[in-house]
């Protein structure tokens, strides 16, 4: 009997230690799945992001491709509009369709660079002269021969300036 006891102990002992292995290999698959599963989210977070940016980035290219090819019209029209005129009608005509064209513009996030009375700055003006004008502060912009455009952060057209001192 006492060799039964001994037995059944030994079972229970090895029975016990075989749940216990189990249990201990089924936390350490639980573990690493766990793991795989926030690298996963992670991943595909970092995707969702990436894709937006691709995105936004390819529409602000197609948008300033676009914008680009109109801008020459929007020059006309401006260059149209400030010259006299006898026929009031006409000129208001001109005006109403430059004021439409720059809402067109400022709807699709198309924004006008501001460049007199401003410090020079290459990534957004594009020097085509230079004048000497103690007025003036150093490297301030005196006159805009173009208007510049740019979307967001990417500049579409450089406005054409010329720089005093």
């Amino acid at each position: 009997m006492a060799e039964e006891k001994q037995t059944e102990v030994k079972e229970e002992n090895e029975t016990e230690k075989k749940l216990l292995e189990q249990i201990e290999s089924k936390k350490a698959e639980l573990e690493e799945k766990d793991d795989r599963l926030k690298r996963l989210m992670a991943e595909f977070d970092n995707f969702k992001k990436r894709s937006q940016k691709e995105r936004d980035s390819l529409y602000n290219s197609l948008v300033s491709d676009i914008f680009q090819n109109l801008l020459p019209v929007i020059d006309n029209l401006e260059k149209a509009s400030s010259v006299k005129t006898e026929d009031e009608n006409y000129k208001q005509g001109v005006e109403m369709v430059l004021k439409q064209f720059k809402e067109v513009l400022n709807s699709n996030g198309v924004k006008e660079i501001e460049s007199i009375g401003q410090t020079f700055n290459p990534e957004l003006h594009e020097a085509i002269g230079s004048v000497v004008d103690e007025n003036l502060g150093e490297k301030e912009i005196k006159e805009e021969y173009r208007k510049g455009y740019m979307i967001g952060d990417k500049v579409i057209r450089h406005s054409l300036v010329v720089v005093a001192n």
